[in-house]
């Protein structure tokens, strides 16, 4: 058995759509990223390569590679799920948290589950998610960025 730990972050910008677990949020901004800077599945993928001990997305995806403009961050999970696969280790389970003041996510939070269950060729059971705010403080909640983290448990099959 081995563990994860992923963390990302992404400025709020206006002209961008708010993609988070790959569900298009209504929202007056977006986030900020060479892909569609789905900070959730940023961490979530960057948890599973470390576990793997594989390095983290910025070595897999690098943002100065044209192929990954504008890419669903869920298609490069599904990489991810295969590169776990050639090592030899299936997920156990995933524990992630969204940070940000608004929008609310609850609403939410089960299509996510669902849309990185299928990426990563999951049950939803080994999926949680959940969202909290700052209380006003730090930059998530001055309303500037959005950030996750991520914890996995992988073991070898």
């Amino acid at each position: 058995m081995r563990i994860g730990i992923g963390y990302d972050t992404h400025r709020l910008v206006e002209g961008r759509k708010l993609i988070v677990g790959g569900v298009n949020i209504p929202f007056e901004k977006g986030l900020l990223g060479h892909s569609d800077a789905d900070v959730l599945v940023h961490a979530i993928n960057d948890a599973l390569l470390g576990a793997a001990a594989l390095g983290d997305i910025g070595r897999h995806f690098p943002d100065t590679d044209p192929k990954y403009k504008d890419i669903s961050s869920l298609v490069l999970m599904k990489r991810v799920a295969e590169l776990l696969k050639e090592e030899g280790f299936g997920i156990v389970n995933i524990d992630s948290v969204i940070i940000a003041e608004k929008p609310k996510f609850a609403p939410y939070i089960e299509k996510m589950r669902e849309n990185i269950a299928f990426a990563l060729n999951i049950q939803k059971e080994k999926v949680s998610i959940k969202a909290t705010t700052t209380e006003g403080m730090g930059f998530e909640g001055r309303g500037e960025g959005i950030s996750a983290k991520a914890v996995c448990l992988i073991k070898k099959l």
